[in-house]
């Protein structure tokens, strides 16, 4: 049987070994993903409202 406290040595060992971001990575990172996430939902706005509008127009509901 593995004995706990050797287990939990070797995790702290290995969580020692972890390179954090810095806090300035952590905030242009953080951007980015805003930025991604924006673009995104414009992107599929504007889908969501083309597909709408071209599916009106097929059923005769048009605009």
């Amino acid at each position: 049987m593995v004995n706990p406290f050797q287990f939990l040595q070797e995790v702290r060992a290995e969580a020692g070994k972890v390179t954090w971001p810095s806090r300035r990575e952590t905030l242009i990172t953080t951007g980015l993903v805003i930025l991604m996430v924006l673009f995104a939902s414009l992107f599929f706005v504007i889908v969501d409202y083309a597909l709408r509008f071209g599916v009106g127009l097929m059923l005769g509901v048009g605009h």
